[in-house]
């Protein structure tokens, strides 16, 4: 058996600090990248990642310079690139704009717009509604240089940093086309009826400033999960004090303060229940849809509900330190990392604009010398420059893995960063631990056998080794004592890896653990070998006492009994249905893991594991089947957890686990295995998808543009849309609900 234990203090060490800025003025991927490039040539920064879709960056930078000094140069050099940025607070994370983006530039642009559209329609049915030239100048004039202002800031802030975004390729489209009709206009007169290209100029920025105005309504739902996980932290706490309770804000509440949770109010702290009983609703927290009981002793979150009963709950966690915060930090930082897929997008985004200029360049030669019709050489040129948006290409990866990482935290399902959601959907082999994980991992002592038949004192001295260990059998031998009865003082405490306890009870070394344990110690099992490998055959976890002071001499036996979780048969189900490889690696004996793995249909059992052996099988299945996915909730599993492709840690199990693994399983449900793989599958497909289309979009319409198939207005309308439809495709991950296959 193993106990619970402190890791070493360690010395002192650097370790690489981290900033999170959010960036304004960022309008395609291009404008991310450039963002990137320029905070990754500050010295001492180690890498630098932007979320388009949140309009974030996440800076690491090497130790050594002060955070404020740091976070001044970081913010200088977006300054410097064209762009705003401001350091993001951690107690107050980034998301979307928490109100949709003002509507009134687009009801603007398209007043003024229509009349210059409308006459197009009644050419269609042999009406001429032309409006006179004066008119359309006068109309078009504020749409470009007043609702348009917006493009020539931007393009002008990418210029004098010697790049381009897509602002610039719509003041450069849609001032030719503005232009061109000025020109017409100047040299054939106000009253001629030569054709005006006023609508196109005017309608392409009308569609943009539309396409822009719904992707900012797209991105706020993409951000949704965070707002709500947010929205559960309360501003106010009343907190016992002196036997008298006092309404204080949450940021006055301190670890060990007694906080009253009244019927119907939210808990605001991490804590244990040291009063009453209720039923608490966890379900924005751990995904579980009906309440859970809580009565003395029992831990509550901060942001669940409490339904029935007056709580009096000790304060064992606030603010940045509760499991809300870790969650609405898990939740933000995977969606403010990159995705490895997005490095590709990266590269193309890096090139972008100037190829698209430089073809719109050859578009207007190629047709002007051609057919030396240079005036519809100009309009087929236009039609290049604004067709090309790199939007579609920079929100592709992050709409998807914002709107996953999301729903996931919504059934309970907490993803470190993008990386573990990519690799997930890879996933062929899936491996367990049993005890907490597959297990309830609440044991009880169902036998306690000593050599000469004296077991109170076999059961005496086992609970004296165990009364310092939070062990899950630990537990269940001092659940075992006589009423009243407390353990006899150990020294000397010692935890042996993977095998059990050493202790002194009494000045009698005594030693406590597995039968390779006791083999290695050349303790003789004797007589009651036989009984223990029988126990052991029924699935029974057996651990074995001896006293070594003088020679290796054995003192008896105990067995655990534990239950398999409800869920585990129909997860691992499900998990093979997925065509997914099934092993349970445990360091329990053979006949209690075989056990196990029979009930539940397990594909293959590995037994009597050492931890440090974990990390080995690991690297074996992957040999043999492929990618493998570790589900753990011990510090025994940490390193097994950190070797495995996707680490999947139970929130039920210790911190080491939860630091070691990809993925947080709120809640000790098997079922949320299959979940998080299933997720991860639907949101790569998204990925895929809206890859797809951004590059087929740009591949098919520039081409079109290009041999003059689409004037600019369609072009316009087409860019505008391929933001909104990729956003939009993203957000069906919405619909996910869990337990499907």
């Amino acid at each position: 058996m193993m106990a619970r234990f402190t890791l070493p203090a360690m010395t002192s060490i650097s370790l690489p600090q981290e900033v999170s800025l959010s960036i304004t003025g960022m309008t395609c991927a291009s404008c991310a990248t450039r963002v990137e490039k320029a905070l990754k040539r500050v010295p001492g920064v180690a890498s630098a990642e932007i979320n388009l879709a949140t309009e974030t960056a996440h800076v690491v930078w090497s130790p050594g310079t002060t955070e404020g000094g740091q976070t001044e140069a970081l913010t200088a050099a977006v300054v410097t690139a064209g762009y705003g940025a401001t350091a993001i607070v951690p107690e107050a994370p980034a998301l979307a704009p928490a109100e949709p983006a003002t509507p009134w530039p687009v009801v603007w642009a398209a007043a003024l717009s229509l009349p210059l559209t409308l006459p197009m329609l009644g050419l269609l049915f042999g009406a001429d509604w032309m409006l006179p030239a004066a008119w359309q100048w006068a109309l078009a004039t504020p749409v470009q240089f007043w609702l348009g202002a917006r493009f020539y800031k931007a393009a002008w802030a990418a210029l004098r940093a010697g790049a381009g975004n897509m602002d610039l390729l719509v003041a450069l489209g849609t001032s030719a086309a503005y232009g061109l009709s000025v020109y017409l206009l100047l040299r054939h007169g106000f009253g001629s009826g030569h054709h005006l290209y006023f609508e196109a100029s005017a309608v392409v920025i009308t569609l943009v400033l539309l396409g822009k105005w719904l992707e900012q309504r797209a991105k706020r739902q993409t951000t949704e999960a965070i707002r709500a996980l947010n929205a559960l932290r309360p501003e106010l706490a009343t907190v016992r004090r002196d036997g008298q309770d006092h309404t204080v804000p949450i940021a006055e509440v301190r670890v060990g303060d007694l906080v009253v949770v009244k019927p119907g109010e939210r808990l605001a702290v991490d804590g244990r229940v040291q009063e009453g009983r209720s039923t608490v609703d966890e379900s924005l927290i751990t995904g579980e849809s009906l309440p859970v009981a809580k009565q003395v002793g029992d831990h509550v979150t901060a942001g669940a509900v409490n339904a029935e009963g007056l709580l009096l709950v000790r304060t064992t966690a606030v603010g940045a330190e509760s499991t809300l915060a870790r969650m609405v930090r898990l939740v933000e930082s995977a969606q403010t990392h990159k995705a490895p897929v997005q490095r590709l997008v990266d590269q193309v985004s890096a090139v972008f604009v100037p190829v698209v200029v430089g073809l719109a360049v050859l578009t207007l030669l190629g047709w002007g010398l051609a057919r030396g019709d240079w005036e519809q050489a100009l309009l087929n040129a236009v039609a290049v420059l604004v067709i090309a948006c790199p939007c579609a290409l920079g929100l592709a990866t992050p709409a998807a893995i914002m709107v996953g990482t999301g729903v996931a935290a919504r059934h309970g399902i907490l993803i470190k960063d993008p990386e573990a959601l990519e690799v997930a959907h890879r996933i062929r082999v899936v491996a367990f631990d049993k005890t907490g994980t597959l297990t309830v991992g609440r044991p009880t002592l169902v036998a306690c056998e000593a050599v000469g038949g004296d077991g109170p004192a076999l059961l005496a001295d086992s609970a004296a080794i165990q009364a310092g260990s939070e062990h899950p059998l630990a537990r269940a031998v001092l659940d075992a004592l006589p009423a009243g009865t407390r353990p006899a003082a150990a020294s000397a405490l010692q935890a042996v890896a993977g095998r059990g306890m050493s202790a002194l009870v009494a000045g009698r070394a005594l030693r406590l653990g597995s039968a390779l344990y006791m083999q290695e110690l050349g303790v003789d099992l004797g007589a009651l070998q036989a009984r223990g490998e029988a126990l052991a055959a029924q699935g029974r976890t057996v651990s074995w006492l001896a006293d070594v002071t003088d020679r290796p001499q054995l003192r008896g036996l105990l067995a655990f009994g534990d239950e398999v979780k409800p869920s585990a048969a129909a997860a691992v189900q499900r998990l093979r249905a997925l065509g997914i490889h099934t092993v349970l690696v445990t360091g329990d004996n053979p006949g209690s893991g075989g056990a196990v793995g029979r009930q539940l249909g397990l594909d293959s059992v590995r037994a009597q594991v050492l931890p440090e052996h974990k990390a080995t099988i690991v690297a074996e299945l992957r040999a043999a089947h492929g990618p493998v996915a570790m589900v753990g909730d011990g510090i025994n599993d940490a390193p097994a957890l950190a070797a495995a492709d996707v680490g999947l840690a139970m929130a039920t199990g210790t911190d080491v686990a939860m630091h070691a693994a990809g993925i947080t399983l709120m809640r000790g449900d098997p079922a949320l295995v299959a979940d998080a793989l299933d997720i991860s599958r639907r949101t790569y497909a998204k990925i895929r998808q809206n890859l797809f289309w951004a590059f087929v979009y740009n591949l098919v319409g520039i081409p079109l543009a290009a041999f003059g198939l689409l004037n600019p207005v369609l072009a316009g309308a087409a860019m505008a849309l391929s933001s909104v439809s990729v956003l939009s495709n993203a957000l069906l991950l919405r619909r996910w609900q869990g337990g499907a296959v």
